[in-house]
C-alpha cells in the first residue's frame, strides 16, 4: 500500500527517481541511493540553506557527496530542490555530454559543488571548504554582522573512511577544531566486493574520537526525526567537528539489501519487488505534486528567504563597513592584481625558494584573499608569509597554514578553499613528495580551478639526501596530465613571472617547480622573462646569425649551462640560440607562428637539456636531436656539484654533447 506520510513519500521519490536514472542508463549504482535517501532528504529540507536560483550566493551552505558513486541521488536532489536540472537531463544520465554524468562533476552539474568519486577527497575538500569559512569569518565578520556563518556538510561512506585521505583529513579537522564541518556517515557495512569487515573492521566512532572529532550516533537510518535531531546536536558543538555515524541498510527495500549485490549495478528484476516493497505506485520519473511541493517549500523557497535576510544584512554591513565588503565581493572573483616585485638583474644570485617567499609575502600584501601552507616544511619550502601568524583554532586569521605530513589531504584542502570561493590558495611540499598530492592535483584539473601548488628541491641538486628525494619522473609526468600549467623557472624574474601566471589562471591549476640552490640572474631576463614565462618559452639569448646553426633547449637551473655552452660553441665557430622552456603546456598553447619563431622547424640540430627523464623531449628536440637527461636511474647521495658533474650537466657537457650529436664529421677518405 502506497504510504501518505509526506516525508516518507519525499523519501521514497528520491529513491526511485534515483534507480529510475539508473534503470534507463542500464548503468549506476542504486545501493546508496536507496540507502541514504532519508539522510540526505532530513538535511535538505530541514537543515541545509541553499538557493537553488542562486548557486553562488558566497553564504550558502556546502554539501559534498564524497560517496560520489551515488550521483543519481544528488542529482534527484538538485532536480526536486529547483535546481536548472530537468527530468529530462535525470534521463540522460551517464550519457554523452549530459547534465547528469556517472560521478558528480564541478562546473557541469548546476549545485554540484566539487567533483567527486575518487574516495576519501570529498572529505578532504570539505576539510577545506570548513576552513575556509572560519578564515572569512574571522577577515569579515564584527559585531552585529555574521557575514561568514555557514556550515559544510557532507554525506561519507565505508569506501571514504578506508582511504589513506580521510585519517589525514580527520585528523586535520580535528586539530582545527573546525566546528561547523559535519559528516553523515553511511554506516552499512557493506562495500563494493563485500560485507566491509573482511577488510575493515576499525572501530570508526572510537578513531574519530581520537581525533577530536565529537561523534553522534543514529541508530535508525530510516527515521527523519532521529537523523534531524543528531544535525541539530551537531550544530550547538562549535568547537569540534562532528562525525554522524547512521546505520543504514545499503539498498533498502530492494530483494538484495544489506548485500553487495545492490552496490553497483540496476536493480533489473527486482524493481518491481522494490517498488512493492517500499508502496512506491508511480511510474518512473513521475513525481507527485506534493512531494515537488514538500521540496520547493522546504528547500528552494526557504533557501531564497535565507538569502533575502543575509542580503539585508549584507546591505546593513556595506554601509557601515564599504571597504570590507567590496574586499569580500572582489575575493569571490577572478584575481585582477598588478603584482608588484622588483626585477633583478645580472649579478643576483638567489634560490627559487627563497624568491618564491619573496614573491609569496608580497602577493600576501596586495591580496587579501591570499593564503596557504606547507606540509611540515616551511622551514624548507619557504613558503610562510614572514609578516603572517599561523592559521590555528585561536587564530584563524593567521595565513600560514601548518598542514602536518599530510600531503594528500594539505591538496584536497586547497582545492575545497578554492573552491569555497573568496580564497587563492597555495599548497607546498618537496617536488618528490608531489607523488603523494597527486590525485588532488589531478583532481584539481578535472575541477578547472586555480589552486597553486609549490614544490621546491626540484632536482638531483638536492645532493645529500639522495634518491628517495631527488624527483627524477615527476617533472614529465606531470606534463602528461591534462589541464595543468607546470612551470620551472630558470632564475628570480622568471619566478616572479610564475607566480604572475598562477595568480591570473581562473580555470588551470599551476604547479611551480623550484630549486633549493642558488641561481644566477640571467641576462636579459628581466626584460624577457614575463612575457616569456607566461607564453611558455621563449629566445632568451639569440644567435648571432638570423637563423641559428643549432638550438639549446632547457628548463630551470639548467639555462645556465645552456647559455655558458653558447659562449663555448661561439668560440669554437659553432652560432646557437638558447631557448628558455620553463612550461610545455603554456608554450604548446601559443600560436604556431610564436612556435615556429622560437624553435625553427628548419633548425634540426637541437640539445635539450634538464635534470630529469628525458622521455617527451622529443617533441621539441625531434629525431635528430638529443636529450642530456637522466634515465634509467633515480640520482645519487652527495655534494650537489659532484652529482650534477657524473650525471653530465656541465657547460662542457652540453657543449660536446651538441658537437657529437649534431654536426657531422666528414668522412675520412
Amino acid at each position: 500500500m502506497q504510504n501518505n506520510n509526506l516525508d516518507q513519500r519525499s523519501i521514497n521519490a528520491l529513491r526511485f527517481l534515483s534507480v529510475d536514472m539508473i534503470e534507463k542508463a542500464n548503468s549506476g549504482h542504486p545501493g546508496l541511493p536507496l540507502g541514504v535517501a532519508p539522510m540526505a532528504y532530513t538535511l535538505w529540507t530541514k537543515h541545509l540553506n541553499i538557493n537553488p536560483t542562486d548557486q553562488h550566493w558566497i553564504n550558502r551552505d556546502r554539501f559534498i557527496l564524497s560517496a560520489g558513486h551515488g550521483s543519481s541521488l544528488l542529482y534527484s536532489l538538485l532536480h526536486l530542490s529547483g535546481f536548472n536540472l530537468t527530468i529530462d537531463d535525470l534521463k540522460q544520465f551517464r550519457q554523452l555530454n549530459s547534465k547528469t554524468p556517472g560521478h558528480p562533476e564541478y562546473g557541469v552539474t548546476d549545485g554540484v559543488e566539487a567533483t567527486t568519486g575518487p574516495l576519501g577527497q570529498g572529505l578532504g575538500m570539505a576539510v577545506g571548504m570548513a576552513m575556509a569559512e572560519t578564515h572569512l569569518a574571522a577577515q569579515y565578520n564584527k559585531p552585529g554582522f555574521k557575514i561568514m556563518d555557514h556550515y559544510t556538510y557532507a554525506i561519507a561512506g565505508d569506501g571514504d573512511l578506508m582511504e589513506g585521505i580521510s585519517h589525514e583529513a580527520a585528523s586535520l579537522a580535528g586539530h582545527l577544531k573546525l566546528g561547523k564541518l559535519i559528516v553523515l556517515y553511511d554506516d552499512n557495512s557493506v562495500s563494493l566486493d563485500g560485507p566491509t569487515d573482511m577488510a575493515f573492521t576499525d572501530d570508526t566512532p572510537k578513531r574519530f574520537e581520537a581525533y577530536h572529532w565529537q561523534v553522534l550516533h543514529v541508530a535508525n537510518g530510516n527515521d527523519p526525526a532521529e537523523i534531524s535531531a543528531a544535525i541539530d546536536a551537531a550544530k550547538q558543538n562549535t568547537d569540534q567537528p562532528t562525525l554522524i555515524d547512521v546505520k543504514t541498510v545499503i539498498g533498502f527495500g530492494a530483494p538484495n539489501a544489506g548485500t553487495n549485490g545492490v552496490h553497483g549495478k540496476p536493480l533489473g528484476d527486482n524493481m518491481a519487488a522494490t517498488r512493492q516493497k517500499l508502496g512506491w505506485e508511480y511510474t518512473p520519473f513521475d513525481i507527485p505534486d506534493d512531494v515537488r511541493q514538500n521540496f520547493d517549500a522546504n528547500v528552494k523557497q526557504r533557501g531564497i528567504a535565507a538569502e533575502e535576510e543575509w542580503q539585508k544584512q549584507f546591505d546593513r554591513y556595506l554601509d557601515q563597513y564599504p571597504k570590507l565588503a567590496a574586499q569580500l565581493l572582489k575575493s569571490f572573483k577572478p584575481v585582477s592584481l598588478d603584482l608588484k616585485v622588483p626585477a633583478s638583474h645580472v649579478g643576483e644570485s638567489e634560490s627559487g625558494r627563497n624568491t618564491s617567499q619573496r614573491i609569496i609575502t608580497a602577493i600576501s600584501e596586495q591580496l587579501p584573499s591570499f593564503w596557504g601552507g606547507s606540509a611540515d616544511l616551511f622551514s624548507s619550502n619557504k613558503t610562510n608569509v614572514k609578516t603572517a601568524e599561523a592559521y590555528e583554532p585561536n587564530d584563524p586569521l593567521g595565513k600560514n597554514v601548518w598542514f602536518g605530513v599530510r600531503e594528500f589531504a594539505e591538496a584536497a584542502a586547497v582545492n575545497g578553499m578554492t573552491l569555497h570561493g573568496g580564497i587563492h590558495a597555495y599548497a607546498s611540499t618537496f617536488f618528490v613528495f608531489s607523488d603523494y598530492m597527486r590525485p588532488a592535483i589531478r583532481l584539481a584539473a578535472i575541477q578547472k580551478i586555480p589552486a597553486t601548488f609549490v614544490f621546491t628541491h626540484d632536482s638531483i641538486a638536492v645532493g645529500e639526501d639522495g634518491p628517495t628525494h631527488e624527483p627524477i619522473e615527476q617533472l614529465m609526468s606531470f606534463r602528461a596530465m591534462p589541464n595543468v600549467n607546470v612551470i620551472r623557472p630558470a632564475d628570480i624574474n622568471e619566478a616572479i613571472a610564475a607566480w604572475k601566471v598562477a595568480l591570473a589562471a581562473s580555470q588551470t591549476p599551476t604547479m611551480l617547480v623550484l630549486t633549493r640552490q642558488n641561481l644566477p640572474t640571467l641576462p636579459e631576463t628581466d626584460q624577457l622573462a614575463d612575457q616569456g614565462v607566461r607564453r611558455g618559452g621563449y629566445v632568451l639569448s639569440p644567435a648571432k646569425n638570423a637563423t641559428p646553426e643549432g638550438i639549446l633547449i632547457a628548463t630551470g637551473s639548467e639555462v645556465q649551462l645552456a647559455l655558458a655552452a653558447q659562449e663555448q660553441l661561439r668560440e669554437a665557430g659553432h652560432d646557437v640560440s638558447v631557448v628558455s622552456l620553463p612550461s610545455f603546456e603554456l608554450f604548446d598553447a601559443q600560436p604556431e607562428a610564436y612556435r615556429e619563431q622560437v624553435l625553427p622547424s628548419n633548425v634540426t640540430r637541437r640539445v635539450a637539456i634538464e635534470m630529469g627523464t628525458s622521455y617527451g623531449w622529443e617533441h621539441y628536440v625531434g629525431l635528430q636531436g638529443k636529450t642530456i637527461g637522466i634515465d634509467n636511474h633515480y640520482g645519487e647521495s652527495g655534494q650537489p656539484n659532484a652529482i650534477m658533474k657524473q650525471f653530465g650537466f656541465t657547460a662542457d657537457n652540453v657543449a660536446a654533447t651538441y658537437l657529437k650529436t649534431c654536426i657531422k664529421k666528414p668522412a675520412k677518405a
